[in-house]
């Protein structure tokens, strides 16, 4: 379809395509929308829809390969029943997404959850964020990476994700319930926007509380209570610092990827720990309009076009690859640091993505073996890391910086292009190679060329980069079994980002759901 295209024109050519009136078209919706901008001249939308008709929908479609047209079901998630016969409510220590959406599970099937999230709620959490990013007096307990909705609450609220996974549809579902904007249900790169996350989050945690559960803030988990390999109750610190102790025997462990302590707890505990890779590197900054241009050419400007994205990846056949992570059209880089003396950036948009800037994660993966055997070694480089960026950039959260053009001549940068960085605490333009390791600014060094022939313009010499994205995804895997429990303390469901079993919202989630049915099936 064209630019600009109506629901009811999309609907009529639908019927035009499978060759029925319009009128025998009972029910009809978006299933999917994409846009195809390969002929820069005529760009067009691509759409996918659901119809519902009386007529013979199996004789329709005969004509039809089935990649083209083909009979669907209505999707219907349905909370599996609690087999287990265990009066104690469940806890999940953490809010991000795989908490938020165990919780919401469990509390749909009556097991009244208690979450424990060592953050603040949304609002008071927002606060803290902007305190930090205009004063740069960090909040260790509620900044970026902690509290209400997790690390995602401040970036893009990207909802795309690889994995094949009929829950996927139930996690898009309950976001739109609770105020993402309807369109992620179709659209083929769904985002919510930091802006819009806040609302969902909150509008979820009401609905875990009408449903009998319970959501402490400024409440941190401090010790996993156990006897002869079963989860008996935690210790959790409550906002004045005292300690309460709980019985349960069900805990599921959604702390997202910065938990550092917790991973340290957890280790301690003498649960098997596994190093797994993850990724370090850099953000880039273009300015939104290049970026604009070189998607869609003469169009770029069209009100009727979106902030253009991208997804670019390096392969070389002999060396280390490169790809880009959470691309932000139209937002900022943002300060997203969690322990003192520690520099770590992200990338964050609102949702109506119209800031000056497009800014993307330039990542390079580093895998096991680390510098020795520990299980939380990869833990370790990412802090040294993000603290040679603190000191860096002066010792007060003002992030370290360089020239795209710079970087690659191997010269510090002394002062900004025409590219304005972003980053609310500030830039200072130093050399970012003295804070990545070698491996990884070579790597980088010789992806952006090849960037470069995919994308026309990448190269600027001005672009900014701003060091270090070090949180992309956890240092840790916490082994678990095929019934989600760790393996070595039942009770135990280690889940999401930080316990390393997924990479973004929408999987993160997920896994928070498997987890849920995974309690709720325990018949230990």
């Amino acid at each position: 379809m064209p630019l600009g295209a109506t629901e009811e024109e999309v609907k009529k050519a639908a019927a035009k395509v499978l060759k029925i009136k319009e009128n025998d078209i009972k029910a009809f919706s978006l299933a999917r929308r994409s846009i195809d901008s390969r002929k820069k001249s005529d760009i067009k939308l691509i759409y996918s829809v659901e119809i519902e008709t009386e007529l013979n929908e199996e004789s329709i479609i005969a004509s039809f390969p089935t990649n083209k047209a083909c009979i669907t079901e209505k999707y219907d998630y349905t909370v599996p029943e609690a087999k287990r016969s265990f009066k104690l409510r469940p806890v999940i220590a953490g809010f991000g997404p795989a908490g938020m959406f165990a919780a919401l599970t469990l509390a749909k099937a009556g097991l009244n959850p208690i979450v424990l999230e060592r953050g603040s709620d949304v609002d008071e959490r927002t606060k803290d964020v902007d305190t930090f990013w205009t004063t740069r007096k960090l909040n260790t307990k509620s900044n970026v990476q902690f509290g209400e909705g997790g690390a995602g609450t401040f970036s893009d609220g990207k909802l795309t994700t690889g994995i094949k996974d009929h829950r996927c549809r139930e996690v898009f579902l309950r976001l739109a319930e609770f105020g993402a904007p309807a369109e992620i249900l179709y659209s083929a790169t769904p985002h919510i926007g930091t802006d819009k996350l806040k609302t969902v989050v909150k509008n979820l945690r009401n609905e875990v509380i009408r449903l009998g559960g319970e959501v402490k803030f400024n409440t941190k988990l401090v010790d996993i209570i156990t006897a002869n390999g079963f989860v008996q109750g935690i210790s959790y610190e409550n906002p004045d610092g005292s300690i309460t102790d709980i019985e349960t025997d069900a805990l599921i462990l959604a702390i997202g990827h910065s938990a550092r302590d917790t991973f340290e707890l957890v280790y301690n505990k003498g649960l098997e720990i596994t190093q797994k890779p993850f990724s370090v590197g850099t953000r880039i900054e273009h300015p939104q309009e290049y970026i604009n241009k070189a998607q869609y050419g003469e169009l770029w400007n069209s009100p009727l076009l979106p902030a253009a994205d991208y997804k670019l990846s390096a392969h070389p056949p002999h060396g280390r690859g490169m790809y880009t992570f959470c691309m932000c059209p139209g937002g900022t880089v943002v300060a997203a640091s969690s322990e003192e003396g520690g520099m770590v950036v992200n990338g964050m948009s609102e949702y109506a993505r119209d800031k000056e800037n497009a800014n993307c994660a330039l990542l390079v993966g580093i895998e096991p073996p680390f510098d020795n055997a520990h299980p939380l070694a990869g833990m370790y480089l990412q802090r040294e890391i993000e603290q040679k960026a603190f000191k860096l950039g002066g010792g007060d959260y003002t992030a370290p910086a360089q020239l795209l053009g710079d970087f690659l001549k191997g010269v510090a940068s002394t002062k900004i292009g025409s590219v304005n960085p972003s980053c609310p605490t500030g830039v200072q333009m130093t050399d970012i190679r003295q804070v990545l390791p070698k491996k990884v600014t070579e790597t980088i060094a010789g992806a952006i060329y090849d960037f470069d022939r995919k994308l026309n313009g990448f190269n600027l010499y001005d672009a900014v980069l701003t060091a270090p994205e070090s949180r992309s995804s956890s240092p840790i895997r916490i082994c678990r079994d095929e019934f989600y429990q760790a393996t070595k303390l039942r009770g135990l469901y280690p889940s999401g980002e930080g316990a390393g079993y997924a990479g973004g919202i929408v999987s993160a989630a997920v896994d928070g759901i498997r987890c849920a049915e995974a309690v709720l099936n325990a018949e230990y």
